[in-house]
């Protein structure tokens, strides 16, 4: 079934949204990742704008995160205050990320480097995640101290504006948080991705936050950062697709709660090689769009 998407401009197969939207949940739900940083590269190999699909990603950032962080804050797994001065930094990133999108938009250019920023991006996931994969298969783990070892205080320990955060038991200047949020929303605005896969280590290995509080305080700070970036977008590039967004959020949760239950068989260093293998090549059929001369040359749009 067809249905016509209004800010995309084009038609599309209700059902190949709603399969996208489910994959990507089932993703989600096995790996215990966003999603985010696939579903946009998918949305353009559907012919989806660029534009369209990174304003349209944010909303769905928002639906899932919502029922992630409701589970950690009853749980009590949720610093508050760590997430607001993050999110107080996300706010100044979504605005700096919308400048810069409208920039690369008015100069034209906006397929080309949104497709750059995701091939750097999901390249170098996929790489560090395969190497961290194998390396551990063969380690056994033997990395974890190491890890530790990274966490720098000498350099944090010297910055001004210091601040108690009882919850997470840190004594650490805002400008840390605070700059961790530009990063998320920065990247919310420009790529559609909630940056999750850079916030949790950055929390845990340059904030010292104890693990078990780090993924219910990301959640926090990116649903309203994701919420934030989406009416940007909307009111300012019109490039959220209510449709299309529709469409990837019944499907992704579904996929998700399917993912949940598959999740316990695809565990440990294997699942981070398939989730990396995955990554890649999604990163290789970017590259491949991006550098070959396409079938048409010249493309005629009539207005």
């Amino acid at each position: 079934m067809q249905i016509y998407l209004p800010i995309a401009e084009m038609s599309v197969a209700i059902e190949t949204i709603f399969l996208l939207g489910m994959f990507v949940g089932l993703i989600s739900g096995v790996f215990g990742v966003g999603g985010g940083f696939l579903t946009t590269p998918l949305l353009i190999f559907m012919g989806i704008p660029p534009a369209v699909a990174v304003g349209t990603q944010g909303s769905q950032l928002v639906a899932s995160g919502l029922s992630g962080v409701m589970g950690y804050w009853r749980r009590g797994h949720v610093d508050f205050l760590v997430g607001t001065i993050m999110l107080i930094g996300g706010f100044f990133g979504t605005v700096i990320g919308i400048f810069f999108f409208q920039f690369i938009e008015m100069i034209g250019q906006i397929d080309l480097i949104v497709s750059l920023l995701y091939i750097v991006l999901l390249g170098s996931i996929g790489i560090m995640m395969l190497f961290e994969s194998v390396l551990t298969t063969f380690k056994k783990k033997t990395m974890k101290s190491e890890f530790n070892r990274l966490k720098s205080k000498s350099f944090i320990s010297k910055l001004p504006y210091k601040m108690r955060f009882p919850r997470s038991k840190l004594y650490i200047s805002v400008l840390v948080p605070g700059g961790i949020g530009v990063v998320s929303g920065f990247l919310v605005a420009t790529m559609g991705v909630g940056g999750g896969f850079l916030l949790v280590p950055a929390m845990i290995y340059i904030l010292g936050m104890p693990p078990l509080l780090v993924a219910g305080t990301s959640l926090f700070q990116i649903i309203f950062t994701s919420a934030f970036a989406t009416i940007m977008h909307a009111s300012v590039s019109n490039s959220v697709d209510v449709f299309l967004a529709l469409f990837l959020i019944l499907g992704g949760v579904i996929g998700a709660q399917v993912g949940v239950k598959m999740s316990h068989k695809v565990t440990g260093a294997k699942a981070r090689v398939i989730l990396a293998l995955l990554v890649l090549g999604v990163c290789s059929q970017l590259s491949v769009q991006l550098f070959l001369s396409p079938a048409d040359l010249f493309v005629v749009a009539e207005q």
